[in-house]
């Protein structure tokens, strides 16, 4: 099991704005690829770590598995639409994918 972990930073002022914007994400788009409510969490920055730190951690199977999710994403529109509304709130070149093993 690994977690695949996709962080952003949000511009000053827009910190609230991306967390809607990414939980409508994984209501409506993620599932649409495969990544169901129980293999999702929001996270963010408290204490050292940037306060404009959002992350959304997938929990998948194996590398394949996020291939896979990566990409159905590329075809659906929806997701598309949500980057272009996402843009602007967001601090450019931050986005990032870590992935991490999960030890049992």
């Amino acid at each position: 099991m690994m977690v695949a972990r996709w962080s952003i930073d949000a511009k000053f002022g827009y910190k609230q704005k991306v967390i809607d914007l990414m939980q409508g994400w994984m209501r409506d788009i993620g599932p649409q690829a495969g990544l169901t409510a129980d293999k999702l969490r929001l996270i963010t920055g408290s204490v050292g770590a940037l306060e404009s730190t959002i992350q959304s951690e997938h929990i998948i199977e194996d590398l394949n598995e996020l291939n896979e999710v990566w990409d159905k994403l590329a075809k659906i529109d929806a997701h598309k639409q949500w980057s272009q509304e996402l843009e602007p709130y967001v601090v450019s070149g931050t986005n990032r994918w870590e992935i991490y093993r999960v030890i049992d």
